[in-house]
């Protein structure tokens, strides 16, 4: 077997993109309490302001905290400073709810919340694609931190959705790590009540979770388009925490769509570096005429 690329997570990448034409961008962003650290919202005001410059078609959020309380009002808030309609799936157990936005030329169709397979919830989104009779499904998913185990039943309720003839995407912070990403190097750095979070019985990463969606038909986006894989955690103003270094938040394409990637990058400035411990991820899509 080949010996894995290793990480490169002193490298920097250019967050702003390319010019697009009739393309698609969608961003996935774990806010790490929805931006909020007790009634301090600064981190969430600086998650606007990246969101912004990235400018996404559909984002989806993950640990979309307090969007729903007091009336909504962070959901309306975060619907007008985006200019996107926002659909929140409620994690009653933890209160991290997941969520989707989008641009109002995707037309929303249906929308379903799942709290009942999954330990926050999950958020399915189905629009159809700007002036086409197009349907695309878009899910924002948040994967149990606990165990492999759990993560791996919960995957199980995504398989059904990689129609290969069906224009799908699931991203968010699924907390495992790939088939074909690196050993974290420091893995056997953490403590041991964190890193039976992460592993196999024979201490290395479990990595049946990612296996398991690929198997079912799902197409890894960042590892399709880029030659080595970036890390997403820990950012860097929150080192020293409950992770290692690697790969936790994914896109995860249909087939049909997956032909139709043309562009994905892990945002990593000084921004982003400490507004979450998590960095944004973002794919281009060209869906054609």
């Amino acid at each position: 077997m080949d010996t894995p690329t290793r990480y490169s997570h002193c490298r920097r990448r250019t967050v702003a993109p390319p010019e697009r034409s009739r393309s698609m961008r969608v961003l996935s962003y774990n806010t790490l309490f929805g931006g909020l650290d007790g009634i301090d919202d600064r981190r969430y005001q600086a998650q606007i302001e990246i969101i912004q410059s990235l400018s996404p078609d559909i984002l989806l959020l993950q640990e979309a905290k307090s969007f729903t309380a007091d009336g909504a009002k962070r959901l309306y808030e975060t619907e007008r400073r985006l200019t996107m309609r926002g659909f929140v799936a409620e994690a009653p157990a933890t209160g991290q709810h997941t969520a989707i936005f989008a641009r109002p030329e995707f037309r929303p169709m249906a929308f379903i919340p799942d709290s009942q397979h999954f330990h926050h919830a999950t958020a399915t989104l189905k629009v159809a694609l700007p002036g086409e009779d197009r349907a695309l499904t878009v899910v924002s998913v948040h994967l149990c931190p606990n165990s492999p185990h759990v993560r791996a039943r919960e995957a199980s309720y995504l398989y059904n959705l990689a129609d290969p003839e069906e224009l799908t995407l699931i991203g968010g912070d699924f907390n495992s790590v790939a088939p074909d990403d690196p050993e974290p190097d420091d893995l056997a750095l953490l403590p041991a009540r964190y890193r039976m979070r992460y592993t196999r019985e024979d201490g290395t990463a479990d990595r049946t979770t990612i296996a398991g969606l690929l198997r079912a038909g799902f197409v890894d986006v960042g590892n399709s388009l880029e030659a080595t894989p970036t890390p997403t955690v820990p950012a860097r103003g929150f080192t020293n925490t409950e992770f290692m270094t690697f790969r936790s938040d994914y896109l995860f394409a249909s087939k049909r769509l997956a032909d139709c990637a043309v562009g994905y990058a892990v945002a990593s400035n000084d921004a982003t570096d400490v507004a979450s411990d998590h960095y944004p991820i973002w794919a281009d899509f060209a869906l054609g005429p």
